[in-house]
């Protein structure tokens, strides 16, 4: 076979194409007596490629559309949805949306965004790149990759196999008060796992690469090798004792804990008040150093958008201020219920930034291993052991003890344990070895003490 994935043919339909569409959902929806409508429309292909041994093991393609629509009458709303684009099944999902909002009672904060904070600005920030790949192609980049891994060293001894896939979309979002918008949009990527050692002692690591430009994806070989540079330092792997210690969270992990902020200050957590940072706009939640910016307009970025999934205006903002939070992420609805306005975030953060004023460009990874001294390396955490109502943090973990600012050996088979609160307060650094993954980026974060529980 030579199968190739064509942008033409995974994506049929046009933008004005698609603009028809949500424009007879919306007229239809008003022709029923909607007091206000949105629809939205998309459209989405992929390939995806997995091998393990050096034998393809899945070719999978993917083509995806449908038409979202929701309709209000006053503040009750109902929504239905339909793979069908026909002119007659867009008229079926509307009459079907608006039954539902008929019998469904008022949510006083239900409703379209104002007029007033609707995107009017819509720049194009270059988010579609297409990777015109065959299946055959895209075997021959996991095997490869896989490959890497394998000759690495004569300790691996196992592959759980590499993938290599690509994807992109098009939609466009509208509403009865005016918003019109939407954008064609692709990501890719590309991971190996690796096994390393025999017997009882055999550990698994992994590594990959995703962006929305496949000439910006990291070369297979390298993914590969370094998957099987992750497997092989965990051979060392030994427990240790009970005690307090400093931890450097690696940058991947470290996106975790920026991860947990924003859970924190989202709309939802804040309105039914399961957050342990409720009211704390202008106070200081993290140490002062520290800072977080919010960039929606970022050319090719994953996290970039010129407006929400609402069709709300993005903004960039300096989220945190020296370890001051200056705002929340609220949706439209989210902010009615909080009594404030919406931050351009149903959906979620754009390309957030944590920094330090602390941080100088040679902080890599192994001068922060020399700042912490001795500590522990966490590289894997295990487990969803966190409380956003109270903050209690516990993890299992897998990781490296650190002497002398030097890694001596891998550790397993423990727990790190505190409070979100404490721990925000107390990062006493942030590395240069800064890593991007979806719409969060940070380097590694050095936290002075947690309470470890070992052997």
């Amino acid at each position: 076979m030579n199968s190739r994935l064509n942008p033409k043919s995974s994506m049929p339909h046009t933008q004005p194409d698609f603009e028809e569409l949500v424009q007879l959902a919306l007229s239809h929806a008003k022709q029923q007596g909607a007091s206000d409508a949105a629809a939205e429309v998309s459209e989405s292909g992929g390939l995806s490629v997995s091998v393990r041994k050096g034998n393809i093991e899945t070719v999978e393609k993917t083509q995806d559309r449908s038409l979202g629509v929701t309709v209000y009458a006053g503040h009750a709303r109902g929504s239905a949805s339909t793979s069908d684009l026909s002119a007659a099944a867009i008229r079926e999902t509307v009459e079907a949306a608006w039954n539902i909002a008929k019998y469904t009672a008022n949510d006083e904060a239900a409703g379209l965004p104002d007029v007033a904070d609707l995107a009017v600005e819509q720049p194009d920030l270059e988010l579609h790149r297409p990777w015109n790949i065959s299946s055959e192609e895209a075997a021959e980049l996991a095997i490869e990759a896989e490959a890497a891994a394998l000759d690495y060293s004569k300790q691996i001894t196992n592959s759980e196999g590499a993938g290599v896939d690509t994807y992109q979309g098009r939609f466009v979002l509208a509403n009865s008060r005016g918003f019109m918008g939407g954008y064609p949009y692709s990501r890719h990527g590309m991971s190996v796992t690796a096994i390393a050692g025999k017997g009882n002692n055999m550990h698994r690591d992994y590594w990959y690469t995703a962006d929305r430009y496949p000439e910006r994806l990291a070369k297979g070989t390298d993914v590969g090798v370094y998957a099987a540079q992750r497997a092989l330092s965990r051979l060392s792997a030994r427990r240790i004792g009970t005690g307090k210690y400093p931890v450097l969270f690696e940058a991947p992990l470290a996106l975790g804990l920026l991860g947990a902020l924003t859970q924190a200050i989202s709309g939802g957590a804040l309105y039914r008040k399961s957050t342990f940072l409720l009211d704390s706009l202008g106070k200081q939640v993290m140490a002062d150093h520290l800072q977080i910016s919010e960039n929606p307009f970022i050319k090719g970025a994953l996290g970039s958008s010129a407006f929400d999934d609402e069709g709300v205006q993005t903004r960039a903002r300096q989220l945190l201020t020296d370890g001051v939070l200056n705002g929340y992420l609220l949706s439209t609805y989210t902010a009615r219920k909080l009594g404030m306005r919406t931050t351009g975030n149903a959906g979620g953060s754009h390309n957030l930034l944590l920094s330090s004023s602390l941080t100088e460009r040679a902080d890599d990874l192994p001068a922060m291993l020399k700042k912490m001294g001795t500590g522990i390396l966490v590289t894997e955490l295990i487990g969803q052991g966190v409380n956003y109502v109270t903050g209690d943090y516990s993890r299992g973990a897998f990781g490296y003890w650190v002497e002398n600012g030097e890694i001596q050996h891998a550790i397993t088979e423990f727990t790190i344990a505190g409070n979100l609160r404490d721990m925000f307060l107390n990062i006493v650094g942030i590395g240069s070895d800064v890593i991007t993954r979806g719409s969060k980026t940070t380097g590694s974060i050095l936290i002075d003490s947690m309470a470890i529980a070992g052997q």
